[in-house]
């Protein structure tokens, strides 16, 4: 019996989503207890060949956006409980177990921290910030979601009405309105490490600058600016 789907949004991943999708195989729980669901956006390269190898269903995207992505996975999955992460994260082989023993008690949804893949001191530094400040805010209420490493309960994602039609930020506005239903928790333990492409390609400053600005505009309610695009690495 399926119990968990973990939803992962593609483009263009054929350099990573190999070694994603064999980490999220082989797990210590059965493979039979989850599936793996690739929402691909239209990729020209290899990814979904790659993907269809190790994941239980590749399908293309409908809806816009990442968010859009994610929500086209987890309305076809049959997991009571979603997985949302990326192509491009490695994770323990306990992470799904991990994962499951944290909902007990009324928790609707379950995040983590991540870490970089790569070895740059700047950029573990900056996570190590990162995370200490989402560790801080969780502590006075406020759960950050995030699209690498978000579990929530079917039922209650589809209740808030999954991710909105946003171009940017879209991952922690999900949270918000989770929190207005349910518990949510920020667990330490679950983590994942996620590669630092973006912080390279355009550089850290600018990629901050975004995310604050995002994050400040969902907090007041409002629509991030920006624009919808596929990235390439």
């Amino acid at each position: 019996m399926i119990e968990v789907s973990v939803v992962i949004p593609t483009y263009n991943e054929e350099r990573n989503i190999v070694r994603t999708l064999y980490f999220l195989s082989n797990q210590t729980i059965p493979r039979e207890k989850y599936e793996i669901i690739v929402v691909d956006g239209g990729s020209k390269d290899r990814t979904v060949e790659l993907a269809s190898k190790y994941a239980d269903k590749v399908i293309y995207q409908r809806s816009r956006g990442v968010g859009g992505a994610r929500n086209d996975g987890a309305y076809i999955a049959r997991g009571r409980i979603i997985i949302h992460t990326d192509a491009d994260v490695i994770v323990e082989r306990d992470w799904i177990e991990k994962i499951l023993k944290k909902f007990s008690n009324g928790v609707i949804a379950v995040c983590g921290p991540d870490d970089p893949i790569e070895s740059t001191l700047k950029y573990r530094i900056l996570y190590i910030i990162i995370n200490a400040i989402s560790f801080i805010a969780a502590k006075l209420g406020i759960i950050w979601t995030r699209g690498t490493n978000t579990a929530v309960l079917k039922k209650a994602f589809i209740i808030v009405g999954g991710y909105k039609d946003y171009p940017l930020c879209d991952d922690g506005e999900l949270g918000i309105r989770l929190r207005r239903i349910g518990k949510l928790i920020y667990a330490n333990d679950i983590r994942v490490k996620m590669s630092i492409r973006r912080l390279k390609k355009y550089g850290i400053l600018r990629v901050l600058i975004n995310w604050i600005k995002g994050d400040i505009m969902v907090l007041m309610g409002r629509r991030p600016h920006g624009r919808y695009h596929r990235e390439s690495y």
